[in-house]
């Protein structure tokens, strides 16, 4: 039952969600030394790693797609979505960083509704629009979060909607493997080739950091895409909005950044739109 189904998704996708966070916190940290593109490299130079050797004895399958065109596309939104956020750790806080990227939900859930035909219910809409509301109390326009750099983010955001609604197209015929495969090794050659001009070397004291962003970032990947196959975009997408929760949690415990009051209210009125919508998922789910 799909409700069922959307009720495991909203699990996992809370879950990547805490991985994403705390590959971002430690992006932000390697970046005070390292140039961004070289995280992002070590980023997907881990997956392509990884992958490779837990799916070695079968390759061959793995590597098999129906939909080249589209496994290329999400290929080059993901990757559009993490060099746009780890460019912008370099000149906004963790926390507001993920608050401007967490627009995504509402391109997400309106995006599902024109492209991939989901319902549009009242619930939805209204988990979106209590969401935002959230969001938007972090980040107050007009109050010096919104610099030029936050433009960074804003890219992040819509590349990573186009990222989440493709995964989900190409779910039906993909396994995640393969999916989890073509967008390491698409990140992996696009840096490698960039690192030329931009590579630093690695302090010994900093190489536990670049190996453990791609274990990160592979499983944050790997729970995902398992998120938008399984279950419908439109009715996981508000959870992303707790990425601004997990962020303030790793600003706090890894750069003493506290949020202030309003960062708080925004973040209790997101977590009460995330819940409403999963309880009324999983009632809809029961009543099924």
């Amino acid at each position: 039952m799909q409700g069922s189904e959307n009720g495991r998704g909203i699990l996992l996708v809370l879950a990547s969600i805490a991985m994403f966070t705390l590959m971002d916190a430690l992006a932000k940290h390697l970046s005070q030394d390292y140039p961004s593109l070289q995280v992002v490299w070590a980023r997907y130079a881990g997956q392509t790693v990884l992958v490779s050797l837990f799916f070695l004895p079968r390759m061959g399958s793995v590597l098999r797609t129906n939909r080249p065109g589209l496994q290329l596309l999400r290929s080059l939104l993901q990757f559009g979505a993490t060099a746009f956020f780890f460019l912008s750790l370099a000149h906004i806080g963790l926390a507001e960083a993920t608050a401007i990227t967490d627009v995504n939900p509402v391109l997400i859930t309106l995006g599902a509704a024109l492209f991939l035909g989901e319902r549009l219910g009242p619930r939805r809409i209204a988990g979106v629009i209590m969401a935002l509301i959230g969001a938007m109390i972090i980040i107050r326009p007009g109050m010096g979060v919104f610099q030029p750099a936050a433009l960074l983010p804003l890219a992040c955001a819509t590349c990573f909607a186009g990222y989440a609604l493709t995964t989900r197209f190409v779910g039906d015929t993909e396994a995640p493997a393969t999916s989890l495969m073509y967008s390491a090794m698409f990140g992996t050659i696009v840096t490698s080739v960039m690192m030329i001009w931009w590579f630093e070397p690695i302090a010994v004291a900093d190489l536990w950091g670049f190996a453990l962003i791609g274990v990160i970032g592979t499983a944050g990947q790997f729970l995902l895409i398992r998120a938008y196959t399984i279950a419908e975009a439109g009715a996981i997408a508000p959870f992303g909005y707790v990425g601004i929760l997990y962020a303030t949690i790793w600003g706090i415990v890894f750069f003493d950044e506290w949020p202030d009051r309003w960062t708080i209210v925004g973040a209790l009125v997101i977590a009460g739109a995330g819940l409403y919508v999963w309880h009324r998922e999983t009632r809809a789910s029961r009543t099924v």
